[in-house]
């Protein structure tokens, strides 16, 4: 089984972690065109435990979310270059607008997300917590974002 794991496959992952007694991190995601806020909040989230899975938004569900001209990179070249980092160990696609079914099914140790969201504002935060999961929110790398990125190359 390589990085990128299908949906289908997750189970039968989480079996062969679990065995081993790994901890499981989650975090989610478009990743459209990595920068170093994505790389330095990946690495921050690695720290929380032994495995890192990266929840990757599907071209579809990036368009439900971002706009029809977004993704600018597709899906296999967002989870081959997130693959590439150290600090992940396995990256799904979803198609749905949140995470949270696909949570249901990891039911991760922690959880993390950018500090703009609260437990409140979370959508996928009481799928997290009634499995016994914590959530962690990670400040953002000032002035770091895809769409400044974007609205710098339109000028």
């Amino acid at each position: 089984m390589g990085k990128v794991v299908k949906r289908e496959d997750i189970p039968v992952l989480l079996k062969q972690l679990r065995a081993e007694n790994k901890t499981i991190v989650t975090t989610n995601g478009c990743f459209d065109i990595l920068h170093v806020g994505h790389v330095r909040y990946l690495q921050k989230t690695k720290t929380f435990a032994d495995v890192l899975v990266v929840c990757l938004n599907s071209d579809v569900s990036v368009k439900k979310i971002k706009g029809p001209d977004r993704p600018v990179n597709n899906e296999n070249d967002r989870a081959e270059i997130l693959c590439a980092l150290s600090c992940v160990d396995y990256v799904v696609l979803f198609d749905e607008s949140s995470p949270e079914n696909l949570l249901c099914e990891i039911k991760p140790d922690v959880h993390t997300k950018g500090a703009d969201y609260t437990i409140e504002t979370l959508p996928e935060a009481k799928a997290i917590m009634a499995a016994g999961g914590r959530i962690e929110f990670i400040s953002f790398v000032e002035g770091k974002s895809t769409t400044s990125i974007i609205e710098k190359m339109r000028k």
